[in-house]
């Protein structure tokens, strides 16, 4: 593969090509209502943190692609709000002119027949040279381990922690980001919450969602919470703050 990565600042006529990513989050995950504050103006706003790849001879395809964005944050940890709260941080920062510090990662996707081929991992190492270039000196990253929904019910600090015997993580996706140089620096306990009527989780998941407790729903790093007798349901996702040097 001849692969070429660009931002969408500079192939702007790419765009039409980011949705085309067949399968590439449970159902579920497409609710969180932060993340139309970020992906609805995108292209609009924030360009240069979009970066897609493709192979040059067949660029009617994007094989990968990445997103990232801007924000600021002074406080000494990051906020535990995680994914979400990167996402209303650059919004409210953007609204009011304020000079963002950092660059948050949002997503990295690869084609799934294209997983497993290391294409994560240049895409990373993309990002963090892309985040150089634009002036910033680091990259944080509210990591969604890809292994945690085989572990649901395990803490996820206590997940975070388990490594091989070479000292890296067991989690595939944070052993990408380590080996990339990244630090393991908090969980953010509620980086994203998803909430729905039951109606709306059944359509979802293809579950009965008719009783209160915690259900476990394919996809999903811990249990979503049931509560039947008021008729809604809410998922609230740990992500791993990583931090990146650039």
């Amino acid at each position: 593969m001849d692969l070429v990565i660009s931002s969408l600042a500079e192939r702007p006529d790419l765009e039409p090509l980011l949705e085309h990513f067949p399968d590439s989050w449970p159902e579920f995950m497409r609710k969180d209502p932060t993340s139309g504050l970020y992906y609805a103006v995108a292209a609009q706003h924030y360009p240069e943190h979009v970066l897609v790849a493709y192979d040059r001879d067949h660029p009617e395809r994007l094989v990968a692609k990445a997103h990232s964005v801007p924000f600021r944050w002074t406080e000494e940890f990051l906020p535990p709000g995680g994914w979400d709260r990167v996402i209303e941080r650059a919004t409210i920062g953007r609204a009011t002119g304020e000079e963002p510090n950092l660059v948050s990662a949002l997503e990295i996707n690869v084609q799934t027949d294209l997983r497993g081929t290391g294409l994560s991992s240049v895409m990373l190492t993309a990002m963090r040279d892309s985040v150089r270039a634009l002036g910033y000196d680091t990259l944080v990253a509210p990591v969604r381990p890809n292994g945690k929904p085989a572990h649901p019910e395990v803490p996820t600090g206590e997940y975070a922690g388990w490594t091989r015997e070479d000292g890296l993580p067991v989690d595939p996706w944070l052993r990408v980001h380590v080996r990339a140089g990244g630090v393991v620096e908090a969980i953010a306990v509620r980086s994203m919450t998803i909430a729905g009527t039951l109606v709306e989780w059944r359509e979802w998941t293809g579950l009965p969602f008719d009783r209160t407790g915690p259900v476990l729903v394919p996809g999903a790093l811990v249990p979503v919470h049931c509560d039947a007798e008021h008729g809604y349901a809410v998922y609230i996702e740990p992500n791993v703050w990583v931090r990146h040097k650039t």
